[in-house]
């Protein structure tokens, strides 16, 4: 417990060093109330995220207010620091005044677009929605199901919303605005437990496509993030389970099941998350390419991406023409500029955000709609995929 509270402390001491050092520039400088209002509002932001990290994190509502608490704290100290970065060679010219007010006021102007940014990300971003309309072509896929229409969502993390249904209802009216022939979500229905989804069973309950909704399980869906016994987790998972069953959504649990059009079919595979790093392993592909066969177009439905590159692509046991992920996030931070992208994701996941080709298969990752960790997506807009397969 004393190990785990030692970056705390490093935190709290380097950041006391720093704001302690501004309080006693802006006193010499003559700003006496905006010390005193900088030392205060410090003191009040280690304060409030000493008790947001050490409060029992029991129930839903403490996690989500650890959660802004988290980003309240980020959203001050990440522009301070990166202000002071860039401002910081003003010290050292100080024999220039005009070159040193430069970096100053660079500082400055820098550290307000990050803050805005950060606030803009926490309460406007989450409530929209991006379509992004994608194109895969391959041969294999049988005659009758040239342009077929499937729309993916993924990670909709809905304890982050406590009983809010509001952005979970615009999600389901633009789904069903789009008329898919199917919906396939893939995984993290909640982040912790599944009583956080019980708030939206009845607006879920209203996704409709004419061959159904088909869901996977995210690494947040086992409930490996609660602390719960081995009993509790077994009957929370069953919970979890049994909700996206009454809901209406054909739950893939390293299972497969068919799309049918005429005397043509699909193969559509639901892999459990499959588990890399600190991530448990629930993916049994081998288990799963036994019981399925192999001549048919395929598609597969697996949370985490990475297991595209390392068992799908070429040497799986089970042909994959089309594999649709999530788990990535874009890690809620996305800067876009004409066909340029950029997330901190990709320094982590070789396949992030978007559509990914080798051959003949194909992967789509997509973004996510909800949020976990902090409530903010920076340029990251809530995404659902509208996914037409063609000849």
């Amino acid at each position: 417990m004393i190990i785990a509270w030692i970056p705390l402390i490093i935190a709290i001491a380097t950041n006391g060093a720093i704001d302690w050092a501004i309080f006693y520039r802006l006193r010499r400088s003559g700003h006496q109330g905006l010390a005193i209002t900088h030392l205060v509002l410090a003191i009040a932001l280690h304060v409030m995220l000493i008790v947001a990290l050490a409060m029992p994190h029991t129930s839903n509502t403490s996690f989500v207010m650890l959660m802004w608490a988290l980003f309240i704290f980020f959203a001050f100290y990440v522009p301070k620091y990166v202000g002071l970065l860039i401002s910081w060679p003003s010290h050292l010219l100080r024999k220039w005044p005009r070159v040193a007010r430069a970096f100053h006021w660079c500082g400055t102007a820098v550290a307000a677009v990050i803050f805005g940014a950060m606030w803009w990300g926490a309460l406007v971003t989450p409530h929209r929605i991006a379509v992004e309309q994608v194109t895969v072509e391959n041969p294999r896929l049988p005659a009758a199901f040239d342009g077929y229409r499937i729309v993916q969502f993924s990670d909709a993390h809905l304890g982050t919303y406590l009983n809010d249904t509001t952005a979970a209802s615009a999600w389901v009216d633009t789904i069903n605005a789009l008329k898919p022939d199917v919906i396939m979500f893939t995984g993290d229905l909640v982040s912790r437990i599944t009583s956080e989804a019980a708030p939206f069973e009845t607006v879920l309950r209203r996704l409709h496509a004419p061959d159904g909704v088909y869901s996977i399980l995210g690494n947040h869906d086992y409930d490996d993030y609660a602390h719960l016994s081995a009993e509790e987790r077994v009957a929370d998972h069953r919970a979890l389970c049994e909700l996206e069953t009454r809901m209406g959504w054909k739950l893939l649990l390293n299972s497969h099941d068919w799309l049918v059009r005429g005397t043509d079919s699909v193969l559509v595979v639901g892999g459990e998350n499959y588990g890399e790093g600190h991530f448990i392993n629930y993916c049994q592909l081998d288990s799963v390419s036994l019981a399925a066969p192999r001549d048919h177009y395929t598609i597969m439905l697996q949370h985490n991406p990475r297991q595209w590159r390392e068992q799908v692509v070429r040497g799986s046991k089970l042909p994959v023409d089309l594999m649709l992920s999530g788990h990535t996030h874009a890690m809620q931070i996305m800067l876009k500029l004409g066909n340029w992208r950029f997330s901190p994701s990709q320094w982590v996941y070789n396949e992030w955000g978007g559509k990914y080709q080798e051959g003949n298969q194909t992967l789509y990752v997509n973004i996510g709609v909800g949020m976990v960790g902090v409530p903010m997506r920076i340029g990251a807009t809530p995404e659902i995929t509208l996914i037409t397969l063609k000849r």
